[in-house]
């Protein structure tokens, strides 16, 4: 065999597969370890969920742009918030005045929440939030939102990122340290399994590890060790079984262009995931042990040179995604390397799964790789070396230590430097970057920046907010959510009552830092 060939994750290639190279043949589609696919029926069922990732600077732009992507066929909603609500600042702290709604929407209190969701069906549509430090406190919002709007709680559906074991790792929107934070995150889990049942109260996102330069075994196996500390978290307090909160834990990756790797990748994910719940945790249930995970066909595998090319590479990654068996995507739009989304790009990445789901004919047969020999035999090595990195973080003393002591930005950092330089020499093509370049002239695009009389906009409200509320009641709300923190009860209630009395995500994150102190990120040599 030429070792010269292999997947960008190291994996060898040879040149064909037969019969001797599969392993043993797996179960149907629809039965454990649910390697083919968690239903027997396949997309024939149910389609996933169309999103697009959308945010834009104030709550009214980004409405807008919502109902916009709904009337286009979208059938979900994915929210990007800016970073001062993603590390818990107002947007009126002036630490972090430039960055007010620059990266999405800027959410300070109930009455953004409000606004953001106006005439929106919230109990027949989905909302993923891209959320992790304050997620808890999003997730507040988007109950009390909706429950003012007179939809329960209970009707509603979608999702909270909420996984910041990787934002210590990869990203960097942490807030508070490990331990409380796993606290909260389990709060969550506990609170949704019981009140909001068909919410998912963590999207366990090996995302982000991509984006830092994670290969795609690295990706699905620091995933698999966060979902299993989240769940090992959750069991401890021995209030709840692996049965009454796994069917809500979800996950969320990107996907790239190696399209075979792409899919095993996938399909090995779902078999180890199904495999640690029944095995590790005593799971009998099915449901309980099904792998649930939403995507991202684009992100760091676009390239601003050549930019159309862009379109060809998300088509192909959303495909590589549906034959993995994806649940819900959002297609990211060709000009994202270097714009905010126009709506004609963005309508067109909409477009990209429609196109998919209507015309293509993929949806009309459970997991149509299945039984291919070199899908097979990749699924197994795949699965193989997942099993592999995950070992060695346990032998390492598990995830949660891995990072702490930047063990696991160590390994990502070091893949992140092979891929640029494999970049850099030709090794790994990338056309229009390194191969096939030409000088042909930037794409047209009008950058987005929130204008003054948007941000001002935002102020404006959050002084109106801030006069207007009942005072007493803000102290009275944020020395319970204190009191809380400093005990064992769950905090969502104390959470909730906050938002309904408009505290501010900023007043809620320091009554809890008050607490807990903040994360110091571990230096990585």
């Amino acid at each position: 065999m030429d070792d010269t060939f292999r997947t960008p994750s190291g994996l060898p290639v040879q040149p064909v597969y037969g019969p001797a190279d599969r392993g043993s043949e797996p179960p149907e589609p629809g039965r454990y370890p649910f390697t083919r696919g968690n239903y027997s029926s396949g997309y024939r069922g149910r389609l996933w969920t169309f999103r697009q990732y959308s945010g834009f600077g104030t709550v009214e732009e980004s409405n807008r742009r919502y109902r916009y992507l709904l009337e286009q066929g979208g059938t979900g909603l994915s929210v990007a918030l800016d970073l001062p609500t993603q590390c818990g600042h107002d947007s009126d702290d002036p630490e972090v005045a430039d960055e007010v709604g620059r990266v999405g929407v800027a959410v300070d209190t109930l009455a953004d929440a409000e606004i953001l969701f106006g005439g929106i069906p919230l109990d027949r549509i989905s909302t993923s939030f891209t959320i992790n430090g304050t997620a808890a406190i999003l997730l507040a919002f988007y109950i009390a939102a909706a429950e003012r709007a007179g939809v329960p709680r209970a009707a509603l559906t979608g999702t909270i990122q909420n996984d910041i074991l990787k934002e210590y790792a990869s990203r960097g929107t942490w807030i508070w340290p490990a331990e409380p934070s796993l606290r909260l995150i389990a709060d969550t889990i506990e609170f949704c399994a019981a009140e909001v049942p068909k919410f998912n109260a963590i999207s366990v996102a090996g995302a982000h590890f991509r984006d830092a330069g994670a290969n795609a075994v690295q990706e699905m196996a620091f995933t698999l060790a966060d979902g299993v500390a989240y769940c090992d978290t959750v069991l401890a307090r021995g209030r709840m079984t692996i049965e009454q909160f796994a069917p809500q834990v979800s996950f969320f990756f990107y996907t790239h262009g190696d399209f075979f790797e792409e899919v095993a990748k996938y399909r090995a994910g779902r078999r180890r995931w199904a495999t640690i719940v029944r095995e590790r945790y005593g799971a009998t249930e099915d449901k309980a042990s099904m792998f649930r995970f939403g995507c991202v066909a684009g992100g760091a595998s676009l390239y601003a040179p050549q930019a159309q090319n862009n379109i060809v590479r998300i088509a192909y990654e959303a495909m590589a995604s549906v034959l993995g068996g994806v649940q819900s995507m959002f297609t990211a739009a060709w000009d994202e390397p270097f714009a905010l989304p126009s709506e004609e790009s963005t309508t067109l990445a909409l477009r990209t799964q429609q196109i998919l789901a209507y015309e293509t004919g993929v949806t009309q047969v459970a997991d149509p790789l299945g039984g291919s020999y070199f899908v097979e035999a990749l699924t197994d090595a795949t699965e193989a070396r997942i099993i592999e990195v995950m070992r060695d973080l346990d032998e390492h003393g598990g995830v949660v230590r891995a990072i702490e002591d930047g063990y696991l930005q160590g390994l990502i950092a070091d893949e992140a430097y092979k891929i640029h330089q494999d970049i850099e020499s030709g090794a790994r093509p990338v056309v229009g970057v390194n191969r096939f370049v030409s000088d042909e002239a930037p794409a047209d695009f009008e950058t987005y920046e929130l204008d003054a009389e948007g941000r001002d906009r935002q102020l404006k409200r959050l002084a109106a907010v801030k006069a207007d509320r009942d005072a007493a009641a803000v102290r009275e709300r944020l020395a319970n959510l204190a009191r809380c923190a400093e005990g064992s009860d769950n905090l969502m209630p104390a959470l909730i009552d906050c938002a309904n009395a408009y505290c501010t995500v900023g007043e809620m994150v320091a009554a809890l830092k008050a607490v807990w102190g903040e994360f110091q990120q571990p230096v990585v040599f």
